[in-house]
């Protein structure tokens, strides 16, 4: 069965700097076991995966899951009487994130502090900063939002959600705000393309590079 042959993590040893895969909270952990019980499985345990970006921030798929139906590749993470499996090829993603719970919530909410968030590369982030202080500000009070998903060869590739997607001024929109307010402030970007499908609502057009 696949969750016999997950691989093991290795927490770090002495002499190694690396920071643990994950630390789950015992708050958290608690929320987990309650919730794997409430649903009629009381073996289940916490799976993540990254599955995304929304902008700097990752997009997470938190799931239950029985030992038994774990892929086979995942990576499992053993703590003090608690499993996590882990999308190994979110493992880079996710190390020295930490697992807590959101006691303000209602009914309180698992939440994830990933010190891997951002954007490593210089362009991105400062692309990011322009729609983080002047364009989704705006937006935003028409129930609109974009997302940066790359930086590649000078060119800023977008997605836009909530009243952008399928908005008829989505154009003017783009070149007449968008791209005049990135290329004001990060000229070395030279275009920007909206991967977004407003018609669908889907991203067809857009494949991420794999770095």
């Amino acid at each position: 069965m696949g969750g016999l042959d997950s691989a093991r993590y290795d927490a770090p040893t002495m002499t190694d700097d690396r920071p643990p895969l994950l630390t789950v909270t015992p708050a958290a952990r608690d929320k987990i076991a309650r919730a794997a019980a409430s649903a009629g499985h009381p073996d289940a345990c916490l799976r993540i995966a990254v599955t995304g970006r929304h902008g700097a921030r990752f997009a997470y798929d938190f799931g239950l899951i029985e030992p038994a139906e774990a892929p086979a590749l995942d990576i499992v993470v053993d703590g003090d009487g608690y499993r996590v499996y882990v999308d190994p090829a979110s493992a880079d993603a996710l190390r020295g994130a930490v697992i807590d719970l959101d006691d303000a919530a209602f009914g309180g909410a698992i939440t994830i502090s990933n010190p891997n968030e951002g954007w490593a590369d210089p362009l991105a982030a400062r692309v990011q900063h322009v729609l983080d202080r002047e364009i989704n500000p705006g937006i935003a009070s028409h129930g609109g939002y974009i997302d940066l998903l790359d930086v590649r060869d000078g060119v800023a590739y977008i997605a836009m959600g909530g009243g952008c997607q399928g908005c008829a001024q989505v154009d003017v929109t783009l070149r007449q705000g968008v791209e005049v307010a990135i290329k004001a402030s990060v000229p070395e970007i030279v275009s920007i393309v909206d991967t977004t499908d407003h018609a669908s609502g889907t991203n067809p057009y857009y494949q991420p590079s794999k770095k």
